[in-house]
């Protein structure tokens, strides 16, 4: 982990989490995942190629190098999803987009990846991803065509090789400025502006790529105004989550939401209005009935308030008011108005190294000296550390479960002190049997609207608060929309 100053905001941290032995980075977390599901449980399926010509080269050393970087991509999300009729959406889309787009002749690879993560991507080579996460957000066909027009987008309009020359030639610049000329200040404000200007870049091949997307998108026939729909609901998706922010940033590489939003639905209005174009919503619904949904539980899982990592043999409970998120290196929790924040994960400890000297290893700020105290948690060994910042105040443990070490972070916004709070947290911390730890995994279900009430599906989804927020959201509908008695609605289940 690259440190938890994104995450629990004012401090400096160092001493990175690690990865547990055998299993994925703690808690998966979100991004190492590997369910299988009903109706969804063949053999891995191997990544969609669409139109690959026959005679194309296949053993040069580049393409070596380049399936080589595949296979340790898609490992890093987990490996590739076990849904072959996503799988067979994916692949008649983007053959659907491949004759509409301005480069017919173009070959791609789609692969989904096993991710709760919502993101989409795409290689120059014409290797497309995307999470089983983006396509649960989606509410129908045109949706997942508006991201994947999107990426082939940047494909065809060669943005990852413009942007690299651009990044070596600023690099290049700065360097003979200032170790050819010996004007080291000179070279390191040129290197400065081409930060913003690398920034801006990005953020204009972002723009480019979503009007073309568009524009391709109508012309296969899907309802361009589903890129729009997409981006709202992925802006809802997010405020979902406690204490998340969407401020612009000056050297953000991709545009803010609300302004792609406006972008794609202007461009959409250019081409027609609201209601051109088919939104294949039955066929979407089919193939995502029984994907898996969320956290792998052999990864490690949320459940309410309570994380379970049958990997490790651990759990936790979190006090009422935290929400829980477990992501690829630390499972972090907020309340809703931000004003606390919690962190956990696992980090290097030396064989023999006192918890105190742990916990010092692991933080760079100062600690108060009446903090430190070293007493046992549930029959395990513990050292705790109070640390005071400008504008947060933190309270720390390094718990030793076997081999294990553990680290337990609970911030509060101020002068506030969280350790009753905080001392609460650390005595949930368990050992877990196999036999204890055994989780379902979650998964979406279709079902059909009996009434127009949304509450009523809302009430049946397994998610441990804001069911009705979070069932708008995954429909793609707003708050007081009626639902139509008969037709089928995404909820998640067990």
């Amino acid at each position: 982990m690259g440190g938890i100053t994104g995450h629990i905001i004012g401090a400096c941290v160092h001493g990175a989490g690690r990865r547990p032995r055998g299993a994925a980075a703690l808690g998966g977390l979100a991004l190492l995942l590997g369910a299988c599901v009903a109706d969804q449980t063949e053999a891995t399926v191997r990544p969609a190629v669409v139109r690959v010509p026959a005679e194309a080269p296949r053993t040069t050393g580049r393409e070596r190098a380049a399936d080589a970087d595949h296979l340790k991509l898609v490992a890093s999300f987990g490996g590739e999803a076990r849904a072959p009729n996503v799988m067979r959406l994916l692949t008649e889309v983007t053959d659907r987009l491949v004759r509409a787009s301005d480069r017919p002749d173009q070959s791609y690879t789609v692969t989904l990846l096993d991710s709760p993560v919502v993101n989409a991507f795409a290689l120059p080579n014409g290797r497309l991803y995307v999470t089983r996460g983006l396509v649960a957000l989606a509410s129908d066909t045109s949706e997942v065509a508006a991201v994947l027009a999107h990426e082939m987008a940047h494909v065809t309009l060669n943005h990852a090789t413009a942007r690299s020359e651009l990044e070596l030639r600023s690099a290049l610049v700065s360097r003979v400025v200032a170790d050819v000329l010996n004007d080291p200040d000179t070279g390191a404000q040129l290197q400065h502006q081409s930060r913003f200007a690398l920034a801006r870049f990005s953020r204009e091949q972002e723009l480019e790529a979503d009007a073309t997307g568009v524009r391709t998108l109508a012309k296969a026939g899907y309802d361009p105004f589903a890129a729009g729909r997409f981006l709202t609901a992925l802006s809802r998706s997010t405020g979902l989550k406690a204490g998340s922010a969407n401020a612009p940033d000056m050297l953000a590489t991709h545009p803010g939401t609300a302004e792609r939003i406006t972008q794609v639905t202007r461009a959409a209005r250019r081409i027609g209005a609201p209601g051109i174009g088919t939104d294949d919503r039955a066929t979407y619904l089919a193939a995502v009935d029984g994907l898996a949904y969320g956290d792998n539980p052999r990864d490690g899982a949320v459940r309410g308030h309570r994380f379970i990592h049958p990997g490790l043999g651990i759990a936790f409970e979190v006090p009422e008011g935290f929400t829980l998120e477990n992501t690829r290196s630390a499972v972090l929790g907020t309340t809703q108005d931000g004003s606390r924040r919690l962190l956990f994960d696992q980090i290097e400890a030396k064989e023999g190294q006192p918890l105190d000297a742990v916990l010092k290893a692991s933080w760079n700020d100062a600690f108060d000296p009446a903090g430190f105290e070293t007493r046992e948690v549930g029959g395990h060994p513990a050292a705790f550390a109070l640390s005071r910042g400008k504008e947060w105040t933190f309270r720390l443990a390094a718990i030793r479960i076997g081999d294990s070490t553990y680290r337990m972070i609970m911030a509060a916004k101020g002068t506030a002190d969280p350790d009753p709070a905080f001392r609460r947290w650390t005595a949930t911390l368990v050992a877990v049997s196999p036999d204890e730890a055994v989780l379902r995994p979650l998964r979406l279900q279709v079902v059909q609207a009996m009434s127009a009430n949304a509450e009523d599906l809302a009430r049946r989804m397994a998610v441990p608060d804001r069911a009705l927020d979070r069932f708008l959201v995954l429909n793609g509908l707003e708050r007081g929309a009626a639902l139509v008695p008969g037709r089928g609605y995404k909820i998640i289940v067990e």
